[in-house]
């Protein structure tokens, strides 16, 4: 499968956003086609929206580097110890019998944690919210061509496959182009 897997090119600045780009607000009446557009957007520019949530990953990492790797630490910590809770309820409860003094001195670290740290974790949210965001107001605005719907109907029928396409598929999104 990963071996079929082919990356969508890279579409000039031009197409992408700039002369023989078209924009224009979609009618938030007909959802469906709506959802169709940003679907098919999504594959068709999905190399420029990949390279554009990096850059834009990297400049919020490049202004605050320290934040960055503070608010993914904390954000994996977060999830580490959700997972480690949820997998191991009766050992918790167990340790919490135990040793209750270490138990209400965790929390009250952890909270001091958080709280310090959430400056941090703020930033690091940003800095994958943000691009996402600008990808989503993109794909919205942005109506589609001819060359996008071709592409899009080979994604489709399996002549290519694309990483987005796995995204989407991933999702339970169904990218028929129209």
């Amino acid at each position: 499968m990963m071996a079929d897997l082919q990356l969508a090119p890279l579409r000039p600045i031009g197409d992408f956003l700039m002369e023989s780009a078209r924009f224009q607000m979609p009618n938030m009446v007909e959802a469906d086609k709506w959802t169709k557009r940003v679907l098919q957007n999504l594959l068709y520019y999905q190399t420029n929206y990949f390279l554009t949530a990096l850059f834009v990953f990297l400049i919020i990492g490049v202004i605050h580097p320290v934040k960055m790797v503070f608010g993914f630490v904390a954000i994996a910590a977060a999830f580490g110890g959700f997972v480690f809770c949820t997998n191991n309820q009766w050992k918790s409860r167990k340790f919490k019998r135990d040793h209750p003094i270490i138990s209400v001195l965790i929390v009250l670290g952890a909270g001091y944690l958080l709280v310090y740290m959430l400056g941090a974790v703020i930033v690091f949210l940003l800095g994958v919210a943000f691009p996402l965001m600008l990808i989503l107001l993109h794909a919205s605005l942005r109506m589609r061509s001819i060359k996008n719907k071709l592409a899009n109907k080979m994604e489709y029928i399996g002549l290519k496959r694309s990483p987005m396409g796995i995204i989407l598929e991933g999702f339970g999104q169904d990218h028929e182009s129209g």
